[in-house]
């Protein structure tokens, strides 16, 4: 099938080459003259395991290319999928501001009937907007056709994007046209072969259903953190809480991990887009509400640890951080908002960095790939240090903090690490190692949720 894409970012760009790895014709387009510049000439702007190969492959084939004409695009098209970014705007709402463009650019353009799928997480409602515009754009020309506007969320995860996309939990597909219907069908039977994935519902359930669970996802994390946050009050381990609730089916293990708190572009967007939804139509979310509440809290733990610590060692009132941490350096394992990503929105990190150069600390922090985007985010700065392997973060810092939980931290030599730090303290956010791992060392060891040895 000829197949368009409206957008090259993280959705986008994951979309179009996987469709193409199975035989349709893709076309990519992007405003951005230099981003498709640099995906011709093989330049992949995001880290996504897996994604380098199959797009070069696929351009290599035919199957995929770029391009920044919209008309070249919606000429080719007979799917015409829009991927383009939904930011929040400034009172937490989705700006569909770039949606909407796309719509009347198809509008303006189209010759034929198409099937336009809103890909993009939209609030409910949107593909009625995007039908409205899509029909104005018509009347304006004077010119008559027909198309569909379908909703087809995605259910990706960034650093498995890939793979959830090449081998789908479900492929939820909105629409009320059993035209539109067969021909999403057709789109999607090369990954429907084993049994089947793909459920159809009307616009506005599948609009919502993208919502919810992410916004489940994120009121996991935030209840596992709360938990822990008791736990620590009353001398549990979250880690055996964790194995005890996991292992009842219908709670299942996933997404109940304590730590720091959740990041990246979707579940801090999607809790608010959805929450100022529900006000629109005068509901008060207050599930959700706690939800980004809790979550904002949790950013602050680690902080939180560190300032009791050294607050202790210096017998300074309890709250109280002036001068504590002034001069004091820190090693920053892990910078992006979960590992296998470079992505840093809403990550964890940077709210510790900004508290910690507040402070008047210093970081030394290391990420596998997340390393140029702390460079473009932050720039040059006296108290930033971004070192080339996780030792090197290690040398002369006081401690050693925790953000991401990278493989290749997981597995490290304690008596080496306690060489390169002028104390022998980790604060881990991410609960990565286990306390028995400290029992026989000289280390002060503190986690999420967990009994503390130290000076707590």
């Amino acid at each position: 099938m000829k197949i368009s894409i409206f957008g090259t970012g993280y959705v986008g760009l994951v979309t179009g080459s996987c469709l193409a790895d199975v035989g349709h014709d893709v076309i990519c387009v992007d405003i951005n003259q230099a981003k498709i510049d640099g995906l011709k000439q093989g330049i992949i702007p995001i880290y996504e395991p897996g994604l380098d190969s199959v797009v070069k492959s696929n351009v290599a084939q035919g199957n995929l290319r770029f391009t920044t004409s919209a008309q070249e695009a919606v000429q080719h098209g007979e799917v015409i999928f829009i991927a383009v970014g939904t930011p929040p705007d400034e009172d937490g709402s989705a700006d569909l501001q770039y949606v909407m463009a796309v719509g009347k650019t198809i509008g303006e353009l189209m010759q034929s009937y198409k099937v336009v799928v809103n890909k993009s997480t939209v609030p409910v409602g949107t593909a009625d907007k995007v039908t409205a515009v899509i029909s104005q754009a018509l009347e304006g020309r004077g010119f008559n056709a027909e198309f569909d506007v379908v909703s087809n969320p995605e259910f990706l995860k960034e650093g498995a994007a890939v793979a959830d996309f090449m081998r789908p939990d479900r492929i939820v597909i909105g629409t009320s046209s059993a035209f539109a219907e067969g021909v999403m069908r057709e789109v999607y039977a090369p990954f429907n072969r084993n049994h089947e994935k793909i459920i159809v519902m009307d616009v506005r359930s599948s609009e919502l259903t993208k919502y919810a669970a992410n916004c489940m996802l994120a009121t996991k994390i935030s209840f596992m953190n709360e938990m822990a946050n008791i736990a620590e009050r009353v001398g549990a381990d979250i880690e055996n809480v964790r194995r005890g609730i996991g292992s009842d089916p219908r709670i299942g293990y996933h997404f109940i991990y304590a730590g720091c708190g959740y990041g990246g572009s979707c579940f801090p967007k999607d809790v608010q887009a959805l929450a100022r939804t529900a006000n629109q139509y005068g509901y008060e979310t207050k599930i959700l509400d706690a939800v980004e509440a809790v979550n904002a809290k949790q950013k602050e733990k680690l902080f939180e640890m560190i300032c009791k610590h050294y607050g202790v060692l210096n017998k300074a009132e309890k709250g109280e951080t002036k001068d504590i941490l002034k001069g004091k350096t820190f090693a920053l394992w892990g910078l992006a908002f979960k590992p296998n990503t470079d992505d840093m929105r809403e990550a964890p990190s940077r709210v510790l960095m900004e508290q910690l150069w507040e402070a008047g600390a210093r970081v030394q922090a290391y990420d596998p790939e997340a390393m140029d985007e702390t460079q473009r985010i932050y720039g040059n700065r006296a108290d930033l240090i971004l070192c080339g392997t996780k030792e090197t973060a290690l040398n002369n810092a006081d401690s050693l903090i925790i953000c991401t939980e990278w493989k290749s931290f997981k597995a490290i030599d304690f008596n080496s690490v306690r060489k390169y730090l002028h104390e022998s303290v980790i604060f881990d956010g991410r609960n990565i190692y286990s306390q028995y791992d400290f029992e026989k060392i000289d280390f002060i060891y503190y986690s999420v949720g967990r009994p503390v040895d130290g000076l707590i």
